[in-house]
């Protein structure tokens, strides 16, 4: 699919519309995962069902479904919520920056932070989608620092500074909070940011990311800034050399 093989590239070269294209595709999917995570606690109200029981019970088989439905189900609006926004920023980076890759890495955080919740957690309902919201800033956090790249950097700073309050999830502070979830995800989410570390995010430099510095570097009394200036300070440290063997003979 041409759209997954398209990635941001120098300014000068964009191609706008496949740029259109790309951005409302990485909107897409989040959008609509969230849009089913509130039509669900919709229908859960509206028919006064309770659907906790579709969650994750670890250790017990009635549980093991919840792995791939206890991300729909929240407690109340204010779970929701607080899940919605983080979910839909994180998930849209994921398929904008790994496109080809993405809804394979979206969907073994997903099914792997649910397992490895059914096998560590605590014997109640877990439920909620922020375990794989974990998982995703986990993701994302650790593959900016690994790949060194500017973009992924910047956002990777965004979700620590937006989204820093998520280590206290990580830990058995509150006994309502699923904190085994959250550690799943962030766990398997630092791992597929180095399983996937040789993944090639690609682009074009930018133009400021060749200009040399202002200051001049110096090396052994020659500077390195051009071909013409490097050869000069070549020729020139010749003809001293020459000066002195001149020296040398009429001594």
């Amino acid at each position: 699919m041409p759209l997954f093989r398209y990635y941001p590239s120098n300014p000068k070269n964009l191609d706008p519309e496949m740029e259109k294209k790309i951005f409302f595709h990485s909107l897409l999917f989040p959008a609509i995962f969230v849009l089913a995570l509130w039509i669900v606690k919709i229908i859960e109200l509206t028919s006064g069902l309770s659907f906790v029981k579709l969650g994750i019970f670890p250790r017990h088989v009635n549980g093991l479904q919840g792995v791939l439905f206890s991300p729909f189900i929240h407690s109340d609006f204010s779970h929701l919520i607080s899940n919605s926004l983080p979910f839909f920023i994180l998930g849209f980076m994921l398929i904008y920056f790994y496109r080809r890759i993405s809804y394979r890495i979206f969907f073994l955080l997903y099914i792997l932070s649910g397992i490895s919740t059914w096998f560590m957690g605590r014997e109640a309902w877990h439920i909620g989608a922020s375990g794989v919201v974990y998982a995703m800033a986990a993701f994302h956090f650790v593959s900016g620092i690994i790949r060194s790249d500017v973009r992924l950097l910047t956002l990777s700073a965004i979700v620590v500074f937006l989204y820093g309050g998520l280590v206290w999830g990580l830990l058995p502070i509150r006994p309502e909070i699923s904190w085994e979830g959250h550690l799943s995800g962030a766990i398997f989410g630092v791992a597929l940011a180095f399983y996937y570390r040789k993944y090639i995010v690609r682009r074009e430099k930018f133009d400021w990311e060749d200009e040399p510095d202002d200051e001049e570097e110096e090396n052994d009394g020659t500077y390195y800034f051009s071909e013409s200036t490097y050869t000069r300070s070549i020729n020139v440290n010749e003809e001293d050399s020459e000066q002195n063997e001149t020296k040398h003979r009429q001594d």
